[in-house]
Order: structure tokens, then C-alpha cells, then sequence
């Protein structure tokens, strides 16, 4: 399957790329003009200079880069994120940073990924009354910790 995509702004980096040959996620990258400090606790809104054409029947999710979360506490708020398939305008990425140290993002660092997935569309009936399951109405926590 093919996406179109756009450059908006960041014409001096790379299209979202996988980057080995088994990965899910295409790794994006930020589009800040300058370095942006983001404190503890905090969270930015960060540019990615794209947008996309997703086919009817897909979406984009939009998710954290697990070597990032690891080392410094950054990931996202909202995630993860949809990108719908009638969207137009400018990916933008919600980090935080729940580490202990502030993170200094610079452009053109990889800061999520996003994934391409189908999406079925239902049709929603109602009902007094739902099927019976061994776990009926069990929520978090249920099973155990």
C-alpha cells in the first residue's frame, strides 16, 4: 500500500522510514526549529513537518519510541494517537517527559513512530441485554496484579 505524504516545512529531513526490515513503525521525526527544553513533568507539542493521505478504511497510530522511554522518560500523551483517514494538516506528536532530568529535544531527532493499520467500521445496535461471559463486568485488575 501506498501513502502520499507531504512536506510542509522540513524539507531537510527524512521521510518517516522503518528502520529495520521487520519493524511496524516508521520512525518520525521532529521538525522544532530550535532545541526545546522540556522539563520534568512537562510536555510539548512537536512538529513533524508532514501530512499525510491515509486511505479510506486505515489510520496512522502515532506511539512512543520505547529507547526513549527507557533512557530519559519521554513518551506520549494520547497514545496512542489516531491519525484519521480524511486528516490533512500537520502531524504533531505529544511528549512528555516523566524522567527526573529535563530532555533537550533537537530537530531531526526520531521521536515516535507511526503505525498503519485497518480500521473496520461497525454498526452499533442497542440492547437491554448482553451474552453472559466468565468474566462479565471483571475490570482492572480482575485477574490479580
Amino acid at each position: 500500500m501506498k501513502i502520499l505524504v507531504k512536506r510542509l516545512h522540513s524539507h531537510d529531513l527524512p521521510l518517516p522510514q522503518y528502520m529495520t526490515p521487520g519493524a511496524s513503525g516508521l520512525d518520525i521525526y521532529a521538525a522544532v526549529d530550535q532545541e526545546v527544553v522540556i522539563p520534568p513533568g512537562k510536555f510539548f507539542l512537536v512538529p513533524t513537518g508532514l501530512a499525510v493521505a491515509i486511505p479510506e478504511g486505515y489510520e496512522a497510530q502515532i506511539r512512543p519510541r520505547s529507547g526513549l522511554a527507557l533512557k530519559y522518560g519521554i513518551t506520549l500523551l494520547n497514545t496512542p494517537g489516531t491519525i484519521d483517514a480524511d486528516y490533512r494538516g500537520e502531524i504533531k506528536v505529544l511528549v512528555i517527559n516523566l524522567g527526573d532530568k529535563e530532555y533537550i529535544l533537537k530537530r531531526g531527532e526520531r521521536i515516535a513512530q507511526m503505525v498503519f493499520a485497518r480500521v473496520e467500521k461497525v454498526e452499533l445496535e442497542e440492547t437491554d441485554d448482553l451474552e453472559i461471559t466468565a468474566r462479565g463486568a471483571g475490570g482492572f485488575g480482575h485477574t490479580g496484579v
